[in-house]
């Protein structure tokens, strides 16, 4: 009997001491939260893009012989018709000069044959003269003219060509650097490349979308999913390589109507102003297409989400008031919200703050303090959820 109360006051102690050192649950976490709500949200679709210009020209020699000058300062705006390049002109300006001569003397000819069939119609009235000779002498004096017509248009070919030694821009733009120089044979009939204008202020900006992704645009707009603007226009705007955004929107202006075989993409065109120089021709940027708005949108601040190799997550409170961890599929980032594709419904509360604090399971406390402050920051810019 002794034995077993022993036992048994063992046991009651061990039990006394395991209560005693058992942890405390730890005390709620403070935290902000949104609760998603479903807003007409931009439908934006994400493509990489290439900047081109909207007028390039290649300027090329019209005529053979040695480039004497540029007279041009390469990379510098240049307006129509300004000289490039002048080409030695001393074989063509001789060649004209001969030319002129020939014309010269071919009118001489006219207006002597001309002079013989005024002599000769009275003649021939008379009956002084055959009616054959009169007719060999109107021949030769249209004969006479046609010369004068062929060499006129000789010498008009040599002025052309004499013209051509001075190379001049086709176009107005920024003409690149020369790729000939000083010395240089250029030569007609191989079209010697002498330099490029390109036109960059506006630019296009090319890119290409799945053709599915195009599918599944036009199925939504015809459910009335998606509404597109009241114009018809979409709207564009750009991001450089190093994250910057380009200031000014444009809108797309091209759209193929047919899939590439090779790459099964719908090739898409968008114009940009370009009046400080800053998007420069094959440079590659990121396109955001604002195709519409999409009528039960979903989106979370942007600092409510965690971005990992995998993709995106978000704490969310769960229903026993404890932080859960929930995975999402992120669109675009608009305004400073993540459009979320998948992974949040309507009613879901997104903690936003405390995050270095919130672990999964870890008790929360949602503030409802700040509920009117937020609510109406949210609507200034646009919001997609309530915050409380």
């Amino acid at each position: 009997m002794k034995r077993i109360l022993a036992v048994v006051t063992a046991c009651l102690l061990l039990a006394s001491c395991s209560d005693a050192e058992a942890p405390a649950e730890p005390p709620a976490i403070p935290v902000r939260t949104v609760t998603i709500a479903s807003r007409p949200i931009p439908n934006v679709v994400e493509l990489p893009g290439r900047v081109e210009p909207v007028r390039e020209a290649e300027v090329r020699a019209r005529v053979t012989g040695i480039v004497q000058a540029r007279l041009y300062k390469e990379g510098t705006d240049v307006r129509a018709g300004q000289p490039l390049f002048r080409i030695d002109p001393r074989e063509l300006r001789a060649n004209y000069a001969q030319t002129e001569a020939a014309l010269q003397r071919a009118r001489a000819t006219a207006s002597n044959a001309r002079a013989v069939v005024a002599r000769f119609r009275p003649l021939v009235a008379e009956n002084a003269i055959s009616g054959q000779e009169y007719d060999a002498a109107v021949a030769a004096s249209r004969e006479a003219e046609a010369n004068v017509a062929q060499i006129r248009a000789q010498l008009e070919a040599a002025s052309l060509q004499l013209g051509y030694t001075t190379v001049r821009a086709p176009i107005s733009g920024r003409a690149g650097r020369a790729l000939v120089t000083e010395g240089a044979l250029v030569s007609q009939p191989e079209g010697t490349l002498l330099t490029k204008i390109e036109q960059i202020s506006p630019v296009y900006v090319n890119f290409a979308q799945a053709a599915s992704e195009v599918l599944a645009l036009r199925r939504s707009v015809a459910a009335g999913e998606i509404e597109l603007d009241e114009n018809d226009r979409v709207e564009v705007r750009l991001t450089f390589s190093d994250g910057t955004e380009y200031p000014i929107p444009g809108y797309v202006d091209f759209y193929a109507l047919s899939v590439d075989e090779e790459t099964g993409t719908v090739e898409l065109r968008a114009e940009f102003p370009n009046p400080m120089g800053l998007l420069l021709p094959g440079e590659f940027v990121r396109a955001r297409i604002f195709a519409g708005e999409v009528q039960e949108g979903i989106s979370v601040p942007q600092r409510a989400v965690n971005l990992t190799e995998q993709g995106g997550s978000v704490f969310v409170v769960d229903a026993e008031g404890r932080a859960a961890t929930r995975s999402v599929a992120l669109g675009a980032m608009v305004d400073g919200f993540w459009i979320v594709k998948s992974g949040l419904k309507v009613g879901d509360v997104v903690i936003v703050s405390n995050l270095q604090k919130v672990r999964p399971g870890v008790p929360v406390q949602p503030l409802s303090a700040q509920t009117a402050r937020k609510t109406a920051v949210r609507k200034k810019s646009a919001p997609v959820s309530q915050e409380r």
